[in-house]
């Protein structure tokens, strides 16, 4: 079967609940901040909630090129499995908590655990397919990380009906039960040594001989800075838009928290599909295709953050996160496929890693601002100010990036 036409989609299959229980065991605890601080009264100033998301973040990102470093030297297969069945333990035990404490070291160990996927997971994506459906699978493997992230949103809501500790357990469990499943139908493709081509002898420096060749390509400097600019949005929708749904709207978490979710979520699938068959066409006919079309994407998100910032209507907040939801998937559908236009095959999984760090960095020091914006009124105000940072990341990305190739080998 591994040898078959329709296993690489098997794969994107496959993977695709593992990105969705990736985003849902880290997305649900941005909803049940109430839940929780009756029993955990360190959760009741917002700060601290801030730098209990953010935690995650920073182990996340400084594990992310470590992650991907790993990824290009060992089965994808296995470390997938390892890292999902991590992470599905974690939130369990995050049902078993008791104090702040606790609480921040499993999120810290779920940071470990989380970030050692999604290096492996596009990379092996982007093996199984080519620049005709590369876009797409992509853009297919990417809805199941909003789908879980929408489903996250029910965290408050399964908190309300039973207690966060149920919420926390059965999600667990259920990740748990998957990465049996995945040791069974998941399959690696061989590849040969990531180095072998860098330098043949002394083993000792082909790590640092592979770091300095990536680092010398300055299209992967304009692809980190765009990557880590465009990522704020991203991380402060998922962190800090239920908040800012429950504020503006004045409705409770319990229901802010699905309304934001499966607002971007429902949206988002649809970007990401779009995005990625107009991005597999445009670029057979001109090797900038992909650039315009998460362009385009990101050109969307940039009104949609002003008017979530501004806006105090249920129509016009619920329509903004729409439109950054459709932007925000044409962007996140085309950034390994990009990628692949200007890094080799053999050291994706590690370029992607540190981007993902940056990225998460930048994701981290927002959630902690708008943490402390959220304490002095300000919310708002923040996210329509990122409205800009994006716009000067587009303009980089146009002006800079010139591909040669569809797929560098």
């Amino acid at each position: 079967m591994k040898n078959s036409k329709i296993y690489p989609w098997v794969v994107v299959a496959l993977l695709w609940v593992v990105a969705l229980l990736n985003y849902m065991d880290r997305q649900m605890l941005s909803t049940m901040k109430e839940a929780m601080q009756i029993d955990i009264v360190e959760l009741q100033n917002a700060e601290n909630f801030g730098i209990l998301m953010a935690v995650f973040l920073w182990i996340y990102g400084f594990m992310s090129p470590v992650s991907g470093m790993v990824a290009d030297r060992v089965s994808r297969k296995w470390l997938i499995v390892g890292s999902l069945l991590v992470w599905s333990s974690v939130t369990y035990l995050m049902g078993i908590a008791d104090s702040f404490d606790q609480l921040i070291w499993l999120r810290a160990l779920m940071g470990i655990s989380e970030a050692l996927y999604i290096p492996a997971g596009l990379s092996l994506i982007a093996d199984y397919h080519s620049d005709k459906t590369r876009s797409l699978a992509v853009g297919i493997h990417m809805t199941g990380l909003y789908m879980g992230q929408a489903i996250g949103g029910f965290g408050a809501t399964v908190a309300a009906a039973f207690t966060w500790h149920t919420a926390f357990h059965w999600f667990g469990i259920i990740g748990i039960v998957y990465a049996m499943v995945l040791a069974l139908f998941l399959k690696d493709i061989k590849r040969e040594p990531v180095q072998a081509k860098v330098q043949p002898s002394a083993d000792g420096h082909k790590f640092s001989k592979g770091l300095v060749l990536l680092f010398s390509n300055i299209a992967f400097w304009v692809i980190l800075f765009f990557f880590a600019s465009s990522s704020l949005p991203g991380w402060a929708t998922k962190n800090w838009l239920p908040t800012l749904y429950a504020e503006s709207l004045n409705i409770p978490m319990s229901e802010a928290g699905p309304i934001s979710t499966i607002t971007i979520a429902a949206s988002s699938f649809v970007g990401v599909i779009f995005g990625g068959m107009l991005s597999d066409r445009w670029v057979q006919k001109n090797l900038r295709g992909r650039i315009y079309t998460s362009a385009i994407g990101m050109g969307l998100t940039i009104p949609s953050l002003v008017l979530i910032g501004i806006g105090d209507s249920f129509a016009a907040v619920v329509c903004a996160g729409l439109l950054f939801g459709v932007g925000y998937g044409m962007f996140d559908a085309n950034n390994m496929p990009i990628l692949c236009q200007f890094v080799s095959s053999k050291q994706r999984a590690t370029a992607y890693g540190i981007m993902n760090m940056v990225g998460v960095f930048s994701g981290a020091a927002i959630t902690q601002v708008l943490g402390k914006w959220t304490d002095g009124g300000q919310l708002g105000y923040g996210f329509a100010v990122l409205g800009a940072v994006v716009f000067v990341a587009m303009l980089a990305q146009l002006l800079l990036l010139k591909p040669k190739t569809a797929n560098m080998e």
